[in-house]
């Protein structure tokens, strides 16, 4: 009988549809396992495809390439080091499921299949998997392992079916994203079903961005009575070991090395550091350029791109109209010098100026309004995108939460971009991360220690400067009052006369309702941007823009 197990947790970071790289990273992981000492090496979901694949699983050559990469893996197990457990799709039949395969002696030793496909938020399982019922425990060693695969330990089905068929210990492979303050919300899950069954419990979860997620790694043990013995850092790929043994009739994990976690603002911070550089790296671009305003939003998304990727592959480009003031562009340089990027300053007034004596046969005798001040926005989006179609870098657009909220953006202007750092950020949330970034840097950034963002940005009425003496106020409520009502009705689901009761003014609640239900249409042609929150625009939050439900109060 097996009385002890080294297991190593391997947090990787794939790129969903790069089966032979991620091969090579699972190799990666294996060979570091070997070197610690491990006899198995568990890594996340997916971990194959890359997680999560979405409709690429309906590609019977996807899933076929995957099944291929199985087994040479598998067939990398016959040299005497340790075994592995690796997440892939695996096609059975006509069905593909989500599995969790044992690779050992060779060859594939067994498989076990997701029963909970989780469909709702972000994902979409149910619509590219197969659901499997509860399966029994694997032999690894004469050890009963408990395979669950994320979603299935956030109900007490699967555990409870492993529990009672035998599993010794539970392992569970994990595609998590990030959410502000989910890591409790995980640790609770995973102790619900340790105390449950009893069973000490190995959680494995990715790290890294794809499109708009971002997953956090934070992997952990717990032991059988629910105390913590092991987490590798989030944020990072990592591979920790872990020493095991049976102790009367359980698993006992020896005490390990349990990483501190970054939580709160930081935490939030890194998690779009994260979601940037992968979305900049995973897709080939060099670099990104942003207009860079002078205001707090772009001062932010040019900081936290300068974090991830460095100044050298960070440009900006100061564009300034007959309205821009003269302590915009002295805080744009001010702000460029340091963070230690390249800074262009291109003038829009001759274009402006094109623009209405092309337009002016068809205005005669119409007022100026927000028309004018839309093609400004979109002046400043041709230049973006025509520097981006020359040089290659993406355009990072730099419009927060609560804007795109309410529809405080123009449709093919500051709303123009390949990515949006910011687009899950409310501007309150823009401010607090801007002074923690002031005063604090994360370990692994490439920008400058100390201030990035000049005082006087955080200091001074936001506005668009799209007409003399703007400021944001003169549209919308102040940020604070605009990103509570904003929270109650996006992540809340409130109704109006709930978020009155909180203290709102009711025509003010009527005004943002109206204004979030209306610019629906411009969400839809926003582009991606980090998920951060539990109800994100876009995957998350799905309404119809052709919409007559108004149930407004009186």
């Amino acid at each position: 009988m097996t009385d002890s197990l080294a297991i190593a947790l391997a947090q990787i970071n794939p790129l969903v549809g790069d089966v032979e790289g991620n091969l090579t990273r699972l190799r990666q992981a294996r060979e570091e396992g070997r070197h610690l000492g491990a006899d198995l090496v568990v890594t996340t979901e997916l971990g194959v495809s890359g997680y999560p694949p979405e409709d690429l699983v309906l590609k019977p050559a996807f899933s076929g390439a995957c099944a291929d990469a199985v087994g040479r893996l598998a067939a990398d197990t016959a040299d005497g080091g340790p075994a592995l457990v690796v997440g892939s799709p695996w096609p059975e039949g006509d069905k593909v499921y989500n599995a969790a395969l044992l690779l050992a002696d060779g060859k594939v030793a067994a498989s076990r299949f997701k029963v909970e496909l989780p469909n709702y938020g972000v994902f979409d399982e149910k619509r590219v998997f197969a659901a499997a019922s509860p399966q029994g425990p694997v032999n690894f060693r004469n050890v009963r392992l408990g395979l669950a695969i994320c979603e299935d330990i956030w109900t007490s089905q699967v555990t409870e079916c492993l529990a009672e068929s035998g599993a010794e210990l539970l392992i569970v492979p994990n595609g998590s994203p990030f959410e502000h303050d989910k890591i409790d919300q995980r640790l609770d899950i995973a102790s619900a079903r340790v105390k449950e069954t009893g069973l000490p419990l190995i959680y494995v979860n990715q790290i890294g961005g794809q499109d708009e997620l971002v997953f956090d790694g934070a992997s952990f043990v717990l032991d059988a009575d629910g105390a913590l013995k092991a987490r590798l850092p989030d944020f990072q790929e990592a591979v920790g070991l872990t020493r095991w043994r049976r102790e009367g009739d359980g698993w006992r994990c020896a005490e390990g090395s349990v990483a501190p976690l970054v939580e709160g603002v930081p935490a939030i911070y890194e998690a779009l550091m994260v979601g940037l550089r992968d979305y900049v790296d995973k897709n080939g671009f060099p670099g990104v350029i942003l207009g860079l305003s002078g205001g707090i939003d772009s001062a932010l998304s040019a900081a936290i791109a300068v974090d991830a990727l460095g100044a050298a592959r960070v440009r900006a480009v100061m564009m300034p109209s007959p309205f821009t003031s003269r302590d915009s562009t002295e805080d744009a340089a001010h702000c460029a010098r340091l963070l230690g990027i390249e800074l262009d300053t291109l003038s829009i007034e001759t274009a402006m100026t094109a623009f209405a004596e092309t337009l002016a046969p068809c205005f005669k005798g119409a007022r100026p309004d927000t028309t004018e001040e839309n093609i400004q926005a979109r002046i400043r989006g041709i230049i973006l995108m025509a520097l981006s179609n020359k040089f290659g870098p993406m355009v990072l657009s730099t419009g927060n939460k609560s804007e795109m909220s309410v529809g405080y953006a123009t449709l093919y202007g500051d709303m123009c971009g390949g990515f949006s750092v910011l687009k899950d950020v409310y501007k309150t949330m823009v401010y607090e991360l801007a002074r923690w970034r002031n005063a604090e840097r994360p370990a692994w950034a490439h920008g400058p220690k100390g201030r990035v963002i000049p005082e006087r940005t955080l200091t001074k009425a936001p506005t668009a400067e799209l007409k003399p003496n703007q400021t944001d106020q003169d549209t919308l409520p102040p940020y604070d009052k605009l990103d509570d009502i904003l929270h109650c009705l996006i992540e809340g689901e409130m109704a109006a006369a709930d978020i009155v009761a909180r203290g709102h003014d009711r025509a003010v609640v009527n005004k943002v309702w109206r204004m979030l239900d209306v610019a629906e249409y411009k969400r839809r042609q926003a582009p991606p941007g980090i998920k951060i929150s539990v109800r994100a625009f876009g995957r998350d939050r799905r309404y119809p823009i052709t919409n007559a439900f108004r149930r407004l109060l009186d």
